[in-house]
């Protein structure tokens, strides 16, 4: 890492979300099951798009593509705060958690970016449904894709790269439950006003930018459907909400926590729950209930997946 000159902090303490024995079990109980139940659907969605030809417009590739942003985002930190629930000191070390920050920032960047990928589909699809098919072919799709993990990758890489020049001496406690870049620079034994304002610039002045930019396109696409009829109305409105409430659920924790770079943010950790396990696994699920396509072919699968197996079950237990 090229830090081992510079610091002397080895690990970091992790103070976790409770220090009760009764709440710690709870916690465990609840997210496990969140993460068992929540991700299986996630997974169909992505066999979904995948299985189905008549799935293959560009929105549902990108919907299945966000799915699977979505599991590996949440996959960072939840597994490694289910670990430390029982365990006792929450300790991490100096690389894992400076690859922690980094994954995160990665994942949510692109995220962000696939979320305006998906709002330049939808604004082509209402606005230019003539040049739909050339605007947003293959081609510009698999481009979009490769933009935003591109767009991530630059992000995280500058927040990694402030991140090593930084001098650890003591303290190495982390309120919190993962590592993130706010709290870790507090720990730096150095002035980081300027590492924290390019921070911000490269977290929350982005995040801002991007998430006005996309509620003022949602918005715009909603008033434009005033001229369709009563049908068309219903399906793209549909669509333009879900769409609005992901934005919502994805820009506005990330808005509460990175918006002011040099306060102390309350209830930082319980934002930060939602903002990294929570609504991750369920964004899926909000397309999913507003997509009937989706959702009929979600049943297809489900039932032809459920007939093979009957079959099979039938098959071999006749010849035993």
């Amino acid at each position: 890492m090229g830090h081992e000159n510079s610091t002397a902090v080895r690990e970091f303490v992790l103070l976790g979300l409770s220090h009760s024995h009764r709440v710690q079990a709870l916690l465990f109980s609840f997210f496990l099951l969140f993460y068992v139940a929540v991700l299986p659907s996630n997974v169909l969605l992505i066999l979904t798009v995948r299985g189905d030809s008549q799935l293959g417009s560009p929105l549902h590739f990108f919907l299945a593509n966000l799915a699977f942003l979505d599991i590996c985002y949440c996959s960072v930190t939840l597994p490694k705060m289910l670990a430390d629930l029982f365990s006792s000191p929450k300790t991490v070390s100096y690389n894992a958690c400076v690859a922690q920050l980094s994954f995160l920032h990665i994942l949510g960047a692109a995220e962000i970016f696939l979320l305006s990928a998906m709002a330049y589909d939808r604004y082509v699809a209402i606005c230019q449904p003539l040049r739909y098919a050339t605007l947003v072919s293959g081609a510009v799709c698999r481009a979009l894709l490769a933009a935003s993990w591109g767009g991530g990758l630059v992000h995280g890489v500058v927040l990694f790269a402030l991140t090593i020049t930084l001098p650890f001496c003591g303290p190495n406690v982390l309120d919190n439950f993962f590592c993130d870049v706010r709290q870790l620079a507090k720990l730096a034994c150095t002035n980081t006003r300027t590492v924290e304002l390019l921070m911000f610039l490269n977290n929350g002045a982005v995040v801002v930018l991007c998430f006005v930019l996309l509620l003022t396109s949602y918005t715009a696409l909603l008033l434009k459907l005033r001229a369709r009829s009563s049908q068309a109305k219903k399906k793209i409105t549909s669509t333009c909400i879900s769409h609005m409430l992901v934005v919502l659920l994805t820009f506005g924790p990330a808005i509460y926590i990175y918006v002011l770079p040099f306060q102390a943010v309350p209830m930082e950790k319980v934002v930060a729950l939602f903002h990294t396990v929570v609504f991750p696994l369920t964004n899926p699920i909000i397309y999913t209930l507003c997509n009937k396509e989706i959702r009929s072919s979600m049943g297809r699968l489900v039932h032809k997946h459920s007939v093979r197996r009957g079959l099979f079950t039938k098959y071999f237990g006749a010849n035993k």
